[in-house]
Order: C-alpha cells, then structure tokens, then sequence
C-alpha cells in the first residue's frame, strides 16, 4: 500500500521522468544506452524512488501541495500578476507554518525559484534586497555562533534562575522583562540567540539523563517510559518562558531607535536622535510594556494559552544534581575560560549599546577572542557553531526573494492608496497603524515599515501632510511594525529564528502553537497600542512640546533612506 501511494503523484514521475531524459539525451552520456536508460525512468521503481527523494520523509499529501502550487502559480501568473503574489505569499507561509514538517527552505526555496524563472522578480532584484539585509545576514552568521562559544557563562549564570527560582510565575516575568530590557539597547535576534542557547543546554543536560543516547533526538523512543510525562512538561514550561522572552523583545524593541532594524530606518527619516525618538514612543511604549507584564502573570497564573506548566520536581532535582557537579569540577582553567566569556559578554555589551560596529562584526569579534583565549582552535569544533545559523541565513535569502516580488508585483500598493485616502489626520492615523500591523504579520516588518515611512515623506514632500503630522504617522509606523507583528512567527526575524531553531522541533513548538501562545499579547497589544496612537499619542506629545523635551521640526528636517 505504501508504493502505491508514494506513486500517486503522477506529475512528479512524469516531470522527474521528462527532466533526466532529457539530460541524458543532451549530454550524451546515455547515447548508447538511451533505451535501457528511458526504460528505467519509466519503470516503477524509478518512479518510486524519485517520489521518495523529492522532499525526504515529508508526507506524501504535502509533496503533493507542493508540487499543486508550482504547477498553479505560472498560469495564475499569467492571467494576474497580482493574484499570483499574493498566492506565493500565502503558499510561502503555509511552508513556514509547516516547518516541523518539512525544513522551510526546500519547499519555499523552489517557490522562489520558480518566481524568479517565470518573472515574478529579477535576480538583480532579489540579489538588492539581500544587500539591503546585509547585516541581518551577517549577525545571523557570526551573533549566533559567538554565543555558542559563549554558552558556558550562560548556563551557569542562568542555572542559578531557572533551578533556584521556583515559583513560575517569577521566573516567566524575569525572562519577559529580560527579553525587554535587554531588546531596547540589542538587536532582538540577538537577545532570543541567548535565550535558545540557555534553554538547549538544559535540555541537553535533562534529556542525557532520561535517554539511552546521548543525541537530542525529538522522537521519544530513546527515552525511559517513566520520564516522557516529565519530559513532556519541561518541555511546556521551556515553550512558555521562550515565548515570555521572544514577546518581552518585541516590547523593548519599540522603545528605542536601535531596538529594531526598521527603528532606525524611521528614526532617520524623522531626523530623530536617540532621546527624541525614546520620549516620542514613550506614550505607546510604556502602556504596551505594562500591558504586556500584566499579560504575562495573567496567562501564567490562569494557565491559558499553554503557559503556566510549572517545572516537574524530578526534573528539578536531576538539574540540579548535575549542575552542582559540574560546578565542583570546575578547575582553574575552566574558570579562567568563564572570566573570559564573561569579558566577551561585556564587550558584546558596550559594543552593541554604543553601536561600535555592525552586529554581525561585533559577533565576529566575539568568535575570535573567545576561542582564542579559551583554545577552540580546531576546525571541527568551530563549524559547529555555524550549523544552527547558516541554514536560517539560506532561509532568510529565500524570504527576500519574496520580498523582492511583493515589491515587483506592488502587491501592498492598493492597500498604502488606501490608506492615504483618508482625509482625517486621526482616521488616516489608525488605518496607517491599521496596515502596518497587519502586512507586518505576513511580511517582513523591515520591509513594511521602510515601505511605509518612504511613502509618508513623500506624502511630506508633497505637501498632503504637514511635518507634524508626519511626526504623528512616524509613532504609527512604529508601532505598528513592532507590536502586532508577533501576531505570527514570519512578522519578526527573532521570532521566524525560534521558530526554525534546532530547539524547536525538540521543544514541540510549532508554527500554529506559537501563533495560540502569542495570541493573548497580540491581542492585548494590538488593542491598547491602537487606543494610544490614535487618543493618547496626540496629547502626550503636546504636553512634551510644551515641557520643551522635543521640539517641533521643519519639513527639511526629515532625513532621505535609500
């Protein structure tokens, strides 16, 4: 029965068919042996083998879809361009939402391939919006494995939180205020990085115990009957204090112009230094960083949304077992090692806080002084900490390919008309809010936010708007980049990160779990973030002007991105 459904697909046997015919008959290589060679193609067995190639061990209904949607979108494509995109976008998030499925970049990578062959955007195209996102790559590739090499420092000081806190509640809002603080002066992927490694390790170190193996395997088998309940539950209460901390980032990112990429993007447009642009956001901030604590012990303390699962005893005390011997074995080099993690984690600090360098230079830097002073000098050892990156970098490479034909197909364009329609300063305010928000949660919000912060200063150099309007819809753009983006995992990198981690599949969080977990913030933060950008920005920001804290600025004063 199972041949027999992995052949069903007869496009694919058809297509695989045509394709290594074909290669055979140009190259020459089969010239002799061209009958035996087609018979073989079209022999079951072929075909067979061919369908369980294509996409590894994803289910065959899946192969199935994808190869619906390659077949479908050039002949959308040239009926509605228009149509088209917004069918590559959704198909592109489906790939995303099926992630523990199948690895996002095969599926949504020959997606964008095809975009790319039938005209939906240029290779130039997409080859501009990876150098526009020059730097995300680059914090990807060396930020990330810089906190490899910085990992043991990590566990050891947050052992101390996550086994001596025994009360949830506290350790989830330590985590959320964390992922806050720490995301309003870092870069967000950066400060999620650190939280991934955290909870690896101590997955890591629990699994050892209760499994016959030493691998971290999501497939329960290898581990003890007696333990999979408790395993079952760290595994709830890590999703939770992860989610606590990938939220907490997007709430201190908002605060301050180097909180988030599109932050300073806005920020330069605006012409608004680092002080003005944190008093300017003050009004959606702080309320949204109240709100989102509030969310937090409410969902903990209630049990909704699959927070709340406390940390089981056994798995407690196994943590701690471990981590107190590993701390009596420490000898004088491994303490040495930690001193000098510890210095790499001050000079990751100072450099990221006072912008040195780019991120990802920072990160290299990290990588060379850590392993440096603490001997990694092998090369083996030092391509590990590239593994957990570097196929989300690929990853990333394929979304701006998208980006690149939402941009070609002006695919957002009849929404920004729309919005811009509106003649009421307030109502043009809320629907700007409106649809940041909302193409954020399908897009990029670095994309959206760039979009939509050029479209405004050339609403100001057309003078539809005044500079203190504009002023009014920068906070907009802001916010709305920011806050209902993590409504989904592909609205912000640190999220789609976490998302695509190696943890995940480990940890069970999935596409749609992290949407129900982000459900309560999304929606609380969308609701109190509208109210303040629409009512209390406006208010707030007179009342500053009279203060003399920000001034108002001329026309000429907003700065030009490209």
């Amino acid at each position: 029965m199972q041949e027999k459904q992995i052949c069903r697909p007869e496009e694919i046997l058809i297509a695989g068919g045509v394709f290594f015919s074909a290669a055979g008959c140009l190259s020459g290589v089969f010239t002799s042996k061209r009958a035996d060679f087609m018979t073989l193609v079209i022999s079951r067995n072929f075909a067979t083998s061919f369908c369980q190639n294509f996409l590894g061990n994803a289910p065959t209904w899946y192969k199935l879809l994808i190869v619906l949607f390659l077949i479908s979108n050039p002949i959308v494509f040239s009926i509605s361009p228009f149509v088209a995109g917004w069918m590559l976008i959704l198909e592109f998030i489906f790939t995303l939402a099926m992630s523990l499925t199948c690895y996002p970049l095969q599926p949504g990578g020959l997606l964008a391939l095809e975009a790319v062959a039938v005209g939906m955007t240029t290779p130039g195209h997409v080859f501009h919006e990876i150098s526009e996102n020059m730097e995300v790559l680059l914090l990807l590739m060396f930020m990330v494995a810089g906190i490899h090499f910085v990992r043991d420092l990590l566990l050891y000081v947050f052992s101390k939180v996550i086994i001596g806190v025994r009360s949830k509640l506290l350790c989830s809002l330590i985590f959320c205020v964390s992922g806050a603080f720490l995301s309003a002066f870092l870069d967000a992927l950066t400060v999620l990085a650190v939280f991934i490694a955290i909870c690896s390790g101590f997955y890591r170190i629990y699994h050892k115990v209760i499994s016959q193996t030493d691998t971290n395997s999501p497939d329960d088998s290898e581990v003890y009957e007696p333990s999979r309940a408790d395993l079952n539950r760290f595994r709830a209460y890590l999703r939770s204090i992860l989610m606590h901390a990938a939220v907490g980032t997007a709430l201190g990112g908002v605060c301050t112009i180097v909180g988030e990429p599109q932050n300073l993007i806005i920020g330069a447009k605006a012409g608004w230094h680092f002080g003005e642009f944190f008093m300017r956001m003050m009004p959606v901030s702080i309320p949204c960083l109240l709100i989102g604590i509030c969310t937090c012990l409410v969902t903990e303390k209630f049990k909704l949304f699959g927070y709340g699962t406390d940390m089981p005893d056994a798995v407690r005390q196994h943590l701690k077992k471990i981590v107190d011997e590993q701390n009596a074995k420490l000898k004088d080099g491994d303490i040495a090692k930690l001193v000098v993690q510890a210095l790499c984690c001050l000079w990751l600090i100072v450099g990221l806080a006072w912008h040195l360098a780019a991120v990802g230079i920072i990160g290299l830097t990290v990588i060379i002084l850590s392993t440096s002073f603490c001997g990694v000098i092998s090369e083996s050892k030092i391509g590990k900490a590239f593994t957990e990156s570097l196929p989300f970098c690929a990853l990333l490479c394929v979304f701006f390919s998208i980006i690149g034909v939402i941009a070609d197909q002006k695919l957002f364009a009849p929404i920004i008309d729309w919005v811009f329609s509106f003649q009421d300063a307030n109502v043009r305010t809320a629907m700007l809010f409106g649809a940041n928000g909302l193409l954020s949660s399908v897009s990029d919000n670095v994309f959206v936010g760039s979009l939509y912060i050029n479209e405004t200063y050339t609403a100001l150099t057309s003078n539809i708007i005044d500079r203190d309007h504009f002023d009014m819809l920068a906070i907009a753009i802001n916010a709305g980049t920011n806050l209902p983006s993590v409504a989904t995992p592909n609205g912000q990198a640190a999220f789609l990160f976490l998302l695509t981690s190696g943890l995940a599949p480990l940890i069970r969080l999935s596409y749609t779990r992290m949407m129900w977990m982000a459900l309560p913030y999304t929606i609380m933060l969308c609701i109190v973030s509208a109210v303040c950008v629409v009512w209390l920005v406006p208010d707030a920001t007179d009342w500053l002007y009279s203060q003399g804290w920000i001034t108002h600025h001329a026309a000429a004063a907003a700065g030009s991105v490209h």
